[in-house]
């Protein structure tokens, strides 16, 4: 039997501009909780991939940056890598 292919959960968050470095530093700060990237620089825009394993740790870190004013927005997705025919 084949085993089953697993993706990441699949975040979007709209970050205060003045603070992406924070939130890069933090979350490389604790390993292998999520993987950040910036999808549009205009609007500060991150995408995260997380697994389901540290999901409860990665809320927990966005609700406290929510309410530092860090995070301005954040949704789950479905994941955008899932499609056969997404762009890397």
């Amino acid at each position: 039997m084949k085993p089953q292919k697993t993706l990441c959960i699949y975040f979007q968050a709209k970050i205060k501009r003045e603070k992406c470095w924070m939130l890069t530093a933090i979350l490389r700060g604790m390993e292998h909780v999520a993987f950040d990237r910036t999808i549009d620089k205009e609007t500060s825009t991150f995408e995260f991939f997380v697994p389901e394993a540290t999901k409860d740790i990665f809320l927990n870190i966005m609700e406290r940056l929510k309410k530092e004013g860090v995070v301005l927005e954040l949704q789950e997705l479905p994941n955008r890598l899932a499609e056969p025919d997404s762009v890397l």
